[in-house]
């Protein structure tokens, strides 16, 4: 859920600034930072991922030691 209103966000940055008067180098700045945003929170959906995995088999051998 949260990635895709972190996709939804990024995106409504990138169009605000598409609306802007703004200078075109600034846009192009603005639409980098929200997808590299996007691609670092990417990265850290992995590591939760790869934290929530481990934890899973740490629990699975804490339960085969109690028996």
């Amino acid at each position: 859920m949260k990635k895709i209103a972190i996709v939804f966000a990024s995106a409504g940055l990138m169009a605000l600034a598409a609306c802007g008067g703004t200078p075109a180098n600034e846009t192009a700045n603005a639409s980098n930072e929200a997808i590299e945003n996007v691609v670092d929170n990417a990265a850290a959906v992995a590591d939760n991922a790869a934290d929530v995995a481990a934890n899973a088999a740490n629990v699975a051998e804490n339960a085969a030691n109690a028996m």
